[in-house]
């Protein structure tokens, strides 16, 4: 059951840990079963409930699942091996169209902003204990949620999204508990919830967001706290309409302690309008990276919600980082201030390139989606082969691997390094290795 490998241990802690030994070193593959817990406890000579204690740790931990009698086995996708890893390198030749990354010339310039940031600073250096949230940057934030419709609340300054949706969900959750995903979705966001010891369950989506449908499954299953993408959702572009945002607002407010997080993932590089689902719940939280409209390289993230998250996400925050770089936030606040990204330019150029592939795929019978954003989804029959296929025509893309859980085979292409000269060539190579997929629901 086990090959060579020895689990061992006389405590919890102690036989848990060795396990996952096990699983970081590869001597304990994705799949492999773990002995039932009264076989190892007599083997290790310990009792029944120390062993449970050991799996229950596990579990938590994301290193293995349980499934009734069928017993406990290592995760398919264990927490130490991240979806990121799956990313295909293009080699000398290839066009690299999986990476996700935003067109460098649609990004502003950074001189000026740091400039007038460090000068700032030179007159009055950032010292502890004053505010975490330079004051100009709270004030352009809230006003930039309030003109969205978003309800009132704190702002939270954060590294990014990942890090502010990681805080949010402590602020809240216990280990174990259930965590309503898009799916397909953020790879990395996948691999956060079994890291931190929480459970995803798969919420099925399509261009409008994610399906009533399956939301309503989710929460009857007991998710504790569920994180949606209100625009441009990595990977399939999909963004919350008017009637998608009522409905999935009415469901949530049956459940209103059930923990909403939204990613405004494309504020200022996409066009279409927010419709908020803030508020239905009585803890919620939104966030807005600066990363794809401004760099990167610009860790800065804007976090609102009520009152009790808010104030638990800072309080802890306080506790280990502090607060997020003034000098960064000052930067952010000259490039907000002086109106440094034109998002309607912006989303234009980005939707001309996702039009024009989504089209000529459809005139070679290939079923594509990407409403929004960056990026556009494609279903494959052979989601290993199609990969292949399109490197050696010369394409790098995303294995749809990195993005779902239950949701059939696809991969994904971001539009943002192609040229009208690319889509062509593109499509006929996606064509090729595309295979008979059908149409895709999410559901």
């Amino acid at each position: 059951m086990l090959g060579e490998y020895m689990v061992t241990g006389g405590r919890a802690a102690d036989i848990a840990a060795s396990v996952e030994r096990g699983v970081g070193s590869g001597e304990l593959a994705p799949g492999q079963l773990l002995p039932p817990m009264r076989e190892l406890a007599a083997r290790l000579e310990v009792n029944p409930n120390t062993v449970a204690a050991a799996y229950r740790t596990l579990r938590e931990r994301g290193v293995i699942e349980t499934a009734g009698r069928r017993g406990s086995r290592v995760r398919p996708r264990p927490a130490t091996t991240t979806r990121g890893s799956m990313r295909i390198e293009a080699p000398p030749g290839v066009q690299d169209v999986g990476k996700g990354n935003p067109d460098p010339a649609l990004l502003p310039p950074l001189a000026e902003a740091f400039a007038e940031a460090v000068r700032t600073s030179d007159e009055n250096p950032g010292m502890y204990g004053e505010l975490p949230v330079v004051p100009e940057f709270d004030a352009l934030a809230r006003a930039a949620f309030a003109a969205d419709a978003v309800p009132e609340g704190g702002i939270v300054v954060t590294s990014g999204s990942l890090d502010a949706i990681e805080r949010v969900l402590a602020a809240h959750l216990r280990a174990g508990d259930a965590v309503g995903l898009e799916d397909p979705g953020w790879g990395s966001l996948l691999d956060l919830i079994p890291a931190i010891g929480l459970r995803a369950v798969p919420v099925g989506v399509d261009e409008d967001g994610p399906l009533p449908a399956a939301v309503e499954r989710a929460l009857g299953a007991g998710v504790r706290a569920l994180v949606v993408t209100a625009r441009a959702q990595n990977p399939t572009g999909a963004a919350i309409g008017a009637r998608r945002a009522e409905e999935l607002r009415t469901l949530l407010a049956a459940h209103p302690e059930v923990l909403l997080v939204e990613d405004d993932h494309g504020h200022a590089f996409v066009d279409v309008p927010l419709h908020p689902l803030a508020g239905a719940t009585r803890h919620w939280a939104m966030v807005r990276s600066v990363a794809k409209a401004y760099g990167p390289d610009l860790r800065v993230a804007a976090l609102t919600g009520d009152g009790v998250t808010m104030d638990r996400v800072a309080g802890r925050q306080r506790l280990g980082p502090g607060w997020v770089s003034r000098l960064l936030q000052r930067a952010v606040v000259h490039l907000w201030s002086t109106g440094a990204v034109d998002t309607a330019s912006v989303a234009r150029s980005y939707g001309e390139r996702r039009s024009a592939l989504v089209a000529a795929l459809a005139d070679r019978g290939v079923v594509a989606y990407g409403r929004t954003g960056m990026n556009v989804w494609v279903p494959v029959s052979d989601e290993t082969g199609a990969v292949a296929g399109l490197l050696h025509a010369g394409w790098a893309v995303a294995p749809g691997a990195r993005f779902r859980t239950d949701t059939p085979q696809g991969v994904r292409i971001t539009v943002s390094p192609l040229t009208p000269d690319d889509v062509g060539p593109l499509a006929d190579a996606v064509a090729a290795v595309a295979g008979p997929a059908r149409p895709i629901s999410y559901g």
